[in-house]
């Protein structure tokens, strides 16, 4: 009996708790994210349904709960910033109608306001500008094969109908596989030009000499190995940019770097 209240939908302690017009109480990020899910503003427990956005009311007599830990530890390597946040903490959704991306404390507004609630919010995106399709606002979620560009759903239907069409994850994996080819050739040149750089310092140590032609020929054998090096330094710098981008996990980003620069 001395427990703390939870929310039934997080089964944990209250954070910003708020009551509905029909007395059931929870998170506030939590019933945000169950109307939005859902598609219809009801509530979980009675199943009163709201035809509009009903007015939350902050519920002073439960506990408010503490900072949430993602919201006091320091960002990690590949984590998305709070667009609001003086001391960027890690962002939890991006939305696609504001075009940027929001802690648990600043995403709060989409679930209270009725107009910010019709906002389409999504998993973080690191390059949310990117992500979203310049002629509709839509998400970026197909690839035309035909004109070799990503899509939102509407361009399936309007600009893009009738062309062969198919999903960024499944074009990602075909791009994958062609990195990976490309890799095994760019190692392949890298060892030739190594073979070469090999023989060539081989036959200048095999006949060295004093005369000027040795020294001319000595001269003209530094050359080529100096051009030879600088090709493999750039073989094995493209090689390394191939090698990270076929680890990315960001399928969209993939696709847009090999329609701009591969």
């Amino acid at each position: 009996m001395s427990e703390l209240p939870k929310c039934c939908i997080c089964l944990d302690e209250f954070t910003s708790p708020v009551s509905l017009p029909c007395g059931h109480c929870f998170c506030l990020g939590c019933i945000g994210e169950y109307w939005r899910l859902h598609g219809a503003c009801q509530c979980p427990l009675c199943k009163a349904l709201f035809p509009t956005r009903p007015q939350l009311k902050m519920d002073q007599t439960l506990p408010a709960g503490a900072l949430s830990e993602d919201a006091a530890v320091p960002l990690r390597a590949g984590e998305v910033p709070c667009d609001l946040c003086p001391a960027k903490h890690r962002a939890v959704k991006s939305c696609l109608v504001c075009l940027a991306s929001y802690c648990d404390a600043h995403l709060e507004p989409h679930y209270r306001d009725a107009v910010l609630g019709r906002h389409r919010l999504i998993s973080v995106l690191k390059n949310l500008e990117d992500s979203v399709c310049r002629l509709h606002g839509k998400q970026l979620v197909r690839f035309c094969r035909s004109d070799q560009t990503c899509i939102c759903a509407m361009c399936v239907q309007t600009d893009h109908r009738g062309h062969h069409i198919v999903s960024i994850t499944k074009e990602a994996a075909r791009k994958k596989a062609k990195l990976k080819m490309r890799r095994m050739k760019l190692q392949q040149m890298i060892q030739e030009r190594l073979g070469e750089v090999e023989c060539i310092k081989l036959s200048v140590d095999l006949n060295k000499g004093t005369g000027e032609n040795q020294k001319e020929a000595w001269t003209q054998a530094e050359g080529l190995v100096k051009e030879l090096e600088e090709e493999i330094t750039e073989l094995q710098r493209r090689d390394a940019e191939l090698e990270q981008l076929s680890d990315t996990e960001d399928n969209l980003h993939l696709l847009q770097v090999w329609v701009n620069d591969i």
